[in-house]
């Protein structure tokens, strides 16, 4: 199961860092491979994203999500419902001397074929992504 898994200190309050991660619609400003990201639905848990990201040869691939858990300035889950990988994600948040250490996970469960054919490539792009954490912290911090 490829998995991924990355934490950063960032200078900000944990409702701030909380406020942005959780407003999909800024993931642009900080995750390279989002080509495009809208709100569908929702506010809280159970909003839906319909998202595209860069595939293979920069081709659009599907990544829609929805948010599961949504606690504010401590957690945020979702789940993607599209594309040919669709990790689980965890953003976890807590205070540390008037910062935020902000943890991100993902995880997705391939299986069969996919998992032989795709599993190199999904933990590239995962690691790849809780990596952004860096960008992210530039972006707050600045």
């Amino acid at each position: 199961m490829p998995s991924a898994k990355y934490a950063v200190t960032i200078n900000r309050p944990p409702s701030d860092v909380f406020a942005f991660v959780a407003d999909g619609e800024k993931c642009p400003q900080w995750r390279p491979g989002v080509l495009d990201i809208k709100r569908v639905s929702g506010d809280g848990a159970g909003t839906r994203y319909s998202q595209g990201v860069k595939g293979p040869m920069g081709h659009r691939i599907a990544a829609d999500y929805e948010v599961t858990v949504f606690e504010p300035d401590r957690r945020l889950e979702f789940q993607t419902t599209t594309g040919p990988a669709r990790p689980h994600g965890r953003y976890d948040l807590e205070p540390v001397d008037g910062g935020t250490r902000l943890t991100f996970s993902l995880d997705a469960q391939l299986t069969g074929v996919s998992k032989l054919l795709m599993g190199s490539a999904v933990q590239k792009t995962m690691d790849s992504e809780v990596r952004a954490l860096d960008n992210l912290k530039r972006v707050l911090e600045a």
